[in-house]
């Protein structure tokens, strides 16, 4: 298989690249910096990758801490491109449109920047310099990655945040970023893929957002940024806001239930029988928005977050619906616990393209 060496795996943007290289068949392999820093392991992991990957850095410390931080971390990263005997053949930073702004961690991402760009020229490299926005995406930190990240908690926590400084930002979504650093989206992309939105008119969004989909229904998503915010967003209602209820009428004709208000968008409905026993899915999505319904019989959805051991489950019957949306980047799965046929109605917001699926083999 081949394998991508990535500093920061495990942080924010790491994890994110990481779902996305799996999509490729391309393996990540942890390059270790920082306080964990083994110039043997680190030259090791590089050694004979396809392209090497510095992600890692720090941008909320004391100033001392954010200059020595992105700086040693790039020493460190040089030190192991220059030890490599095989070493890859494409060098790839995560650097920030902050670079030039003067300030004390722009400064010290350029710094990084030369210091990676310097190794690359010496083991014969090409260097490719991604200078990335605001990053928003699934499951960042609140009060550290990004305000979308604070925003997003705080209002799924059922507090109305407020603007204290607003200004106009740039944002990109963080799966838009791994396509860039991973080379599947073309550098001079990034200006089609990031977004100009006000703090103000962020917080809009996510609070229209919570609007409707506290009720179960998904908001228009026709813009792939609101589709990728709206993702982003409802990372934070989950496990919480699950299994959505659904209200069923019944009487002697039998009984009716609605399965999913859209706001707009695209969308495809499918329809399938289980037998006892067997388990359908074992795969997550990228972007794609999912919903399960069992309309009848019992079954078990059970959601384990990538790269984590953490799995939720829910028990569910057709006799008291409820609905599952599947977050993304949440490998996924239904199984059969009872002991007639399962029926189950399964909703996406986009139209399956056999060419770009957005469904990944994972098993929960």
């Amino acid at each position: 298989m081949t394998r991508y060496a990535v500093t920061g795996a495990r942080g924010f943007l790491g994890w994110h690249l990481r779902a996305a290289l799996q999509e490729q068949g391309l393996a990540a392999e942890a390059v270790p910096v920082g306080d964990a820093f083994d110039l043997a392991q680190a030259t090791a992991a590089v050694d004979g990758s396809a392209r090497a990957i510095h992600i890692a850095g720090v941008n909320r410390a004391s100033d001392h801490e954010v200059e020595a931080g992105n700086i040693g971390f790039a020493e460190q990263f040089a030190a192991a491109l220059r030890g490599a005997k095989t070493p890859p053949p494409v060098v790839v930073y995560a650097n920030s449109t902050q670079s030039t702004n003067g300030s004390v961690y722009g400064d010290a991402k350029a710094k990084a920047a030369e210091i990676i760009a310097s190794a690359a020229t010496e083991i014969g490299a090409e260097f490719v310099d991604v200078l990335l926005p605001n990053l928003f995406g699934e499951h960042g930190r609140p009060f550290y990655n990004a305000v979308t990240a604070t925003f997003s908690h705080l209002i799924a926590s059922g507090e109305s945040p407020t603007v204290e400084n607003d200004k106009e930002l740039t944002l990109l979504h963080a799966q838009n970023a791994a396509d860039l650093l991973s080379g599947v989206a073309p550098l001079a992309s990034i200006a089609d893929l990031q977004r100009q939105e006000t703090v103000t008119g962020l917080l809009a969004r996510l609070t229209a957002y919570n609007e409707v989909y506290r009720s179960g229904e998904i908001p228009d998503v026709s813009d792939v940024f609101d589709r990728d915010l709206f993702n982003t967003f409802r990372s934070y209602t989950f496990p919480a806001q699950s299994p959505i209820s659904l209200t069923r009428h019944a009487d002697a004709r039998g009984s009716f239930f609605e399965i999913i208000r859209s706001h707009g968008g695209p969308g495809q409905s499918s329809f399938s029988t289980t037998v006892p026993g067997v388990t359908r899915g074992e795969h997550y999505h990228r972007r794609k928005i999912e919903r399960f319904t069992v309309l009848q019989g019992r079954a078990r959805i059970s959601l384990r977050r990538l790269y984590s051991d953490e799995v939720v489950s829910f028990e569910v019957s057709g006799d008291a619906p409820g609905a599952i949306d599947m977050p993304t980047m949440w490998s996924h799965n239904i199984t059969n616990i009872g002991d007639e046929l399962l029926y189950t109605s399964f909703w996406t917001n986009d139209i399956f393209n056999p060419e770009n699926p957005d469904t990944i083999a994972e098993v929960v």
